[in-house]
């Protein structure tokens, strides 16, 4: 009866001892990804000399281990190609960000970085520093081109991915100049895309053109990281970091990171590049009206319109394409001041649906030339009907 009580309290006595050993490692697993302040255990707890102490290893997720090391490669053969950029001029000095494009000694920037430059400091994370000439910028997309003049062995040009292939969720990394501090990294992921921003082109009636396709991400963007490029996880770049969506100041009074940031996308820099590495400028098409987008249901009862996906004319230029091709803009006034009835209603783009004035902005413009046919299908007094615009080219700068 003994030997049985013996062998039970033996089993039991195992038992606890299992179960003990096999709960460290989930203690330390969660301890470690909590990212809580360490204690120290020297000052915090007395521990007495005859006391047996065990290191508990910490436990990693594999995926977590890849991830790291495939960061850690990643800015090592990436930020060499990365620079940053000061600005001198009239009003003082600025900061910003660029990378290498090519062998030649292009530069990709932001156009608001080198406006109005004197002169120009492009700085390598090797050390080199060399002086830098503006040869060419577009205002549509706030893209610029700097020439340097260095030993090639000295360039580790970026390569440009496909924006197109770029998914919401996807994992994107920044590199640039914030406040100064270059070659910082930032991690994120891509939030939307086929976002729109004003351009900085300014249109006749001193309104602003509509700069489209960039990639919304909450990778931390701040001032100076302007012009850098935004990686997906193959060291690509799939867009020129351009803005950030701001709801106030910090205590310096800059603007204050809110998580939105914006990119021009890769497949809008592949397509003014070539001009701009030429010192020339790239003609965008034209469509020649405004419209309003992500309408509410109460706005699209006073218009009259049986839906609020879509984009709705607010405004036609006068004898530009849209007006030529007989696109309606509403004249008749509604219950909301400044909100007219009786325009046309675009849900469609060359047989692609519209869902807003974003869709058909992307498509136009990474497909379409001036002079080139567009075929916009409308909802008219409740008829759908298909209108052909042959496209403009935007007017001359005017700023």
């Amino acid at each position: 009866m003994k030997s049985r009580k013996f062998r039970l309290w033996l089993i039991v006595g195992v038992l606890l001892l299992a179960m003990m050993a096999c709960s460290i490692p989930s203690l330390s697993f969660l301890a470690s990804s909590a990212e809580q302040t360490p204690v120290n255990i020297e000052e915090d707890v007395e521990v007495r000399p005859e006391t047996e102490t065990t290191q508990i290893t910490e436990v990693l997720i594999p995926n977590k281990v890849l991830m790291e090391d495939a960061l850690v490669e990643l800015y090592d053969r990436v930020s060499p190609g990365v620079v940053s950029i000061q600005v001198y001029s009239q009003f003082g000095g600025g900061l910003g960000s660029g990378f290498v494009i090519d062998k030649e000694g292009h530069i990709v920037t932001n156009y608001h970085v080198v406006d109005g430059a004197e002169e120009v400091e492009v700085h390598f994370q090797s050390g080199l520093k060399v002086y830098g000439d503006v040869i060419s910028e577009d205002l549509d997309s706030d893209l610029a081109v700097i020439q340097i003049d260095v030993n090639p062995a000295e360039l580790h040009p970026l390569i440009l991915g496909d924006s197109d292939r770029v998914l919401v969720g996807q994992s994107v990394i920044a590199i640039g100049n914030p406040y100064g501090l270059s070659g910082t990294m930032t991690t994120g992921i891509v939030s939307a895309r086929g976002r729109t921003l004003e351009s900085i082109r300014q249109t006749e009636s001193g309104s602003y053109f509509s700069a489209g396709d960039l990639i919304q991400t909450d990778a931390t963007i701040n001032p100076g990281n302007s012009g850098g490029p935004l990686l997906n996880l193959n060291g690509e770049v799939v867009g020129v970091n351009r803005a950030i969506q701001t709801s106030g100041s910090t205590l310096e009074g800059g603007a204050a990171n809110t998580g939105i940031g914006f990119a021009v996308s890769s497949n809008i820099l592949k397509l003014v590049l070539p001009a701009l590495k030429q010192g020339e400028t790239y003609d965008y098409p034209y469509l020649g009206l405004s419209a309003l987008s992500s309408l509410t249901l109460t706005q699209a009862e006073y218009l009259g319109i049986p839906q609020a996906t879509g984009a709705y004319v607010a405004e036609i230029v006068p004898d530009g394409p849209a007006d030529q091709a007989g696109i309606r803009a509403g004249n008749e006034p509604t219950q909301v001041q400044g909100l007219y009835a009786g325009g046309d209603l675009m849900i469609g783009v060359d047989g692609r649906e519209m869902l807003q004035f974003s869709d058909m902005l992307s498509y136009m413009i990474l497909n379409k030339k001036p002079g080139d046919e567009i075929t916009l299908t409308v909802l008219r007094a409740g008829q759908e009907m298909d209108i052909t615009v042959v496209l403009g080219e935007r007017p001359a700068n005017i700023r």
